[in-house]
């Protein structure tokens, strides 16, 4: 037999396994890796990784640049939790009253209408008693706007009918409905920011008190605010949602949401040294809406990836990938 042919037979049959355990035909050999951009990187090799962690990836800063890539230095901050919560626009206790009539009689005029502003002792209508057959002046017990006028001209009114009701909305309250587990977190003294649902205008208040009952219907437990109603558009009756504060506290390390990902079951960040990132296994703490607190595994300082976090990871598990080969 041909020497030549039998060394090649004999070279095939020692390849035939190694072929098959990277899936029956080797790769190209001017294959390279790639960034999350698709453009050619100097990833690792075989020859240049002894020793390295294979959770990482290099991607040069042009590349990461145009992939949107954005680091940021973990740092000192705070932990920001709120409740948010429901809850109803009401007049504050004492605020309102009525515009009775004194003696039974006829209405002879009416002089104010729903929605007006009114002084304390103005004059709102005028009734003809029936017993004097004298008129009277009927006025308003308090400075405040008109609510509702419940007569009309010329109806018959029984002594003490109200006329009007009117109330001064300079200040209200804002009840908020808490239910759960979530009543524990009511405190008085609490940050609250309130938002109007049908203009989105908001006022920070403070909790002024947690009534000690229970709504009957609702089973929820209420907390009270007073908001000053300077425009007037604070008004009864009204739903708004509102964000207590039940957490602020400053923590020595956090990142944004952002900046976390999850590999082989474990939280990391991607930390960025020159062109090389790597994956950095760390232990959470609290987190608000925005951030989350560090506990273990990241110092202050070290730039972690903020944005577009999920293509760093994805370079480095095809980095590992290719290792596994």
């Amino acid at each position: 037999m041909n020497p030549v042919f039998l060394l090649r037979l004999t070279l095939l049959l020692l390849l035939a396994p190694a072929l098959a355990a990277c899936g029956g035909k080797p790769a190209p050999a001017d294959a390279a890796p790639t960034t999350p951009a698709g453009q050619p990187a100097p990833g690792p090799h075989a020859d240049d990784t002894q020793g390295e962690d294979v959770e990482s990836t290099t991607i040069p800063a042009r590349i990461a640049e145009e992939s949107g890539i954005r680091v940021a230095p973990a740092g000192e901050g705070r932990i920001i939790r709120d409740l948010e919560v429901q809850g109803l626009i009401a007049p504050v206790d004492g605020s309102a009253g009525a515009a009775t009539a004194r003696f039974p009689g006829q209405v002879r005029s009416l002089r104010a209408h729903v929605g007006d502003r009114v002084r304390a002792g103005q004059v709102l209508a005028t009734v003809e008693s029936n017993l004097s057959l004298t008129t009277y002046a009927v006025t308003a017990p308090l400075s405040g706007q008109v609510l509702a006028r419940q007569v009309p001209a010329g109806a018959g009114v029984a002594e003490g009918q109200s006329l009007f009701e009117i109330a001064d909305l300079s200040r209200v309250w804002v009840d908020l409905h808490a239910f759960g587990g979530d009543m524990r977190h009511l405190q008085p003294g609490a940050v609250v920011t309130v938002t109007r649902l049908y203009d989105g205008v908001t006022r920070e208040v403070r909790l002024d008190r947690v009534l000690p009952g229970a709504d009957t219907a609702s089973q929820s437990a209420v907390a009270r605010a007073v908001l000053d109603n300077d425009d007037g558009l604070w008004r009864p009756g009204a739903a708004v949602t509102a964000r207590i504060r039940i957490d602020d506290r400053a923590v020595p390390v956090q990142v944004p949401l952002t900046a976390l990902q999850t590999m082989d079951g474990r939280d990391v960040v991607l930390v960025r040294e020159g062109e090389r990132y790597h994956a950095q296994p760390v232990r959470l703490g609290e987190r608000d809406t925005h951030n989350v607190e560090v506990l273990e595994g990241l110092r202050a300082g070290q730039e972690v990836v903020v944005e577009q976090s999920y293509l760093v990871k994805a370079d480095i598990e095809k980095a590992g990938a290719s290792h596994a080969h």
